[in-house]
């Protein structure tokens, strides 16, 4: 979802008419990018809802001052024994954006963290569909099945949370998840909450941000690579088109503004998987047999990107 402990960019007043050549376009990566085929914030323009205001900043460790377990505690694994494939060696973090629990603990997820570039909130509750479906769990749902696949394919897998703990983690907090566990790639998961009309799914990308604790420099290139390859594979598998709203129908955004990315010092990129406040998207974004298709979308993008 648009993250809106952030300051998103002016929204656009409405959907444009997006080319038709745009979806079929990303969906292409998949044939072009070496090793795609057969293998997956607020943002600018959303809007407060139900629940809504989902914080996808990553502050950094030394300033925060939000209450929050310690960082291997919020980190949930899989301790059953992994398959061998072609992920075996691998190590993804999955971020399920938001916490269910988070409604119940305003205090402690208002309190300010730092977010590498400036200060911002420990996290947010996230927004929902206008018939009460949270982004939260929705967030966790989806998470849970993509680290399914992915340990199909012998991944480790690393979840910032799972459902247990009350509240959290907070931004900053997610980032040092993924950084301890010298991930991979991380990919944290969300979707949107922006107007009606506004439809369509977009990946967020770190930009270039340096000093107040926060150099991703080394992530930039890499992170952008990642997120080519799950929007193509998205599409692919879920038939959804790029954003009508952000990123100029690519389908990829790129902002200085989360904490998630700026601290992030490994390959990590946020994908907004569809409009929870536009009816259409919510159809999709409600039913199990998309959000599985969304999953999928997702870790063949991983995989792709990891077996290139």
């Amino acid at each position: 979802m648009r993250h809106e402990d952030l300051t998103p960019p002016t929204s656009r007043p409405g959907p444009r008419r997006r080319p038709v050549f745009a979806a079929a376009a990303l969906a292409g990566l998949c044939l072009t990018a070496a090793g795609c085929a057969g293998d997956g914030g607020q943002s600018p323009g959303s809007a407060s809802g139900p629940a809504s205001a989902a914080s996808s900043s990553s502050p950094s460790p030394a300033r925060s001052s939000a209450p929050a377990p310690s960082d291997s505690a919020s980190a949930s694994s899989s301790a059953k024994p992994l398959p061998r494939g072609p992920l075996t060696g691998r190590t993804v973090v999955i971020d399920p954006g938001h916490n269910p629990g988070n409604v119940e603990h305003t205090r402690e997820i208002n309190a300010q963290v730092d977010m590498g570039n400036g200060r911002k909130e420990c996290d947010t509750t996230g927004t929902a569909t206008n018939s009460g479906y949270a982004e939260a769990r929705f967030t966790l749902d989806v998470s849970r099945r993509l680290r399914t696949l992915l340990e199909a394919q012998g991944a480790k897998v690393v979840l910032t949370q799972d459902g247990d703990r009350p509240f959290g983690p907070c931004v900053d907090e997610r980032a040092r998840i993924g950084n301890k566990a010298q991930a991979d790639a991380v990919v944290s998961v969300h979707a949107d909450g922006s107007a009606t009309g506004n439809r369509g799914f977009h990946v967020i990308l770190p930009a270039a941000v340096n000093g107040d604790g926060a150099d991703t420099a080394k992530i930039v290139a890499p992170s952008r690579e990642l997120g080519v390859r799950i929007a193509g594979n998205f599409v692919r598998v879920t038939g959804s088109a790029p954003s009508n709203y952000i990123g100029d129908d690519t389908g990829l955004d790129t902002r200085d503004d989360l904490g998630g990315l700026n601290l992030s010092t490994v390959p990590k990129v946020f994908i907004e998987c569809g409009n929870m406040r536009d009816p259409k998207d919510a159809a999709l974004l409600t039913s199990a047999d998309w959000r599985q298709k969304a999953a999928l979308g997702i870790a063949e993008g991983i995989g792709s990107y990891l077996k290139r």
